[in-house]
């Protein structure tokens, strides 16, 4: 490994640790808290052995300290919810598992199968019920089932992105077939509207779909407790050897969660659905809100240059503000993917110039066609 992936790695090592220690912080759980510190111990002594193989050729060269990228996460984790931050240990977890088992084969090693055992860690901590990965009132737009994937954090992404691509588009297009300014300036409202309430409404329908889902599930849950609470016990105890408890162990926690109707029903409605009963699936009415605001605010970004300047200058600034806002969209990107701000933010902002580019080529054929 040549010096710079040597020194890349060891500030992932470096990161992983920080945040690992980060979410550890916010826990309330004894035993997690325990486990993250684990980890972020045992990361802190892959960096030591990475800083080892970096000081071999460069003599002074001191640990770094948590990257700006890493930093920000975390004040994005305490807006949008944690669960960014888990989705990227995650796939860090993931590649680690990945490049060392082709370091193995590569060397004439054989892989021992323990390779992934730190992402199966960090996937069980997820997975625990006792997880806190809240964050900020933003957290709320998204179901509240912490998934590996940063839910939050990626729909204000994609819908930021959607908005400002396609009303971008939209704009360039009309821009394209020479129209007056006013016209422009209507049709860029009409598109964010239009674009703002499908999103909402979509965003309603697919969360109200879902509670409704999720307590039909309750009710035939509650049914079948009523029916057959033995069945249903026996069940709850398949479940909790499922996760790893001993028989023992498992047939005693069934037994106190059958106590009473009320804790059965709750145990059951947690364990086996994987339901927040108080949220069901989160609120409708946020997520419509939210798919509404974040779709606003990418597609007001080309659109606001023509309410102040007309003609080319309307123009370069649309795209100007554009570009910003796609290489910013791709730099918030990598926060899930863990891939190169550069490359990222630069491949969004290609992808959104090939669009407007399409579009204004189109509309100017149009308008062409039109006046000729």
């Amino acid at each position: 490994m040549d010096l710079n992936k040597l020194k890349d790695q060891l500030q992932t090592e470096v990161d992983t640790s920080f945040l690992y220690d980060s979410i550890a912080a916010i826990q309330s759980d004894d035993n997690l808290t325990r486990v993250l510190r684990g980890l972020s111990e045992i990361e802190k002594g892959h960096a030591k052995h990475m800083l080892d193989k970096v000081l071999t050729t460069e003599k002074d060269y001191k640990m770094p300290l948590p990257s700006g990228r890493a930093k920000f996460q975390l004040k994005l984790g305490k807006i949008f919810g944690y669960n960014s931050i888990i989705s990227s240990l995650s796939s860090i977890e993931k590649q680690f598992a990945v490049n060392a088992i082709k370091n193995k084969i590569e060397s004439g090693e054989k892989p021992t199968g323990f390779e992934h055992n730190h992402l199966k860690i960090i996937e069980a901590v997820n997975n625990n019920a006792a997880l806190n990965v809240s964050g900020g009132f933003l957290s709320k737009f998204e179901s509240r089932h912490k998934t590996v994937g940063g839910n939050a954090l990626r729909a204000a992404v994609l819908g930021s992105n959607d908005g400002l691509v396609s009303n971008m588009s939209l704009v360039m297009g009309v821009a394209g077939a020479a129209v007056s300014n006013n016209t422009i300036l209507l049709t860029g409202i009409a598109g964010l509207l239009a674009g703002a309430i499908s999103m909402a409404l979509g965003e309603w329908l697919s969360v109200q779909s879902s509670r409704e889902l999720n307590q039909r599930q309750i009710d035939l849950e509650t049914e079948e407790l009523e029916a057959s609470p033995e069945e249903e016990k026996k069940e709850l105890v398949l479940l909790y050897q499922a996760k790893g408890m001993n028989i023992e162990e498992a047939k005693k926690l069934a037994e106190k969660a059958f106590e009473n109707p009320q804790t059965a029903i709750d145990a059951i409605i947690t364990e086996e659905l994987g339901i927040d009963k108080e949220e069901l699936g989160g609120s409708a009415w946020e997520a419509a809100t939210a798919s509404f605001v974040l779709f606003s605010i990418g597609a007001i970004i080309p659109l606001y240059p023509f309410i102040f300047l007309d003609g080319k200058n309307a123009i370069l600034l649309s795209l100007g503000s554009s570009v910003i806002g796609l290489f910013g969209i791709g730099a918030a990107i990598t926060l899930l993917t863990g891939k190169s701000v550069v490359f990222s933010g630069l491949r969004q902002v290609s992808f959104g110039l090939v669009a407007a580019a399409v579009t204004y080529g189109i509309g100017s054929l149009i308008g062409v066609s039109l006046a000729g």
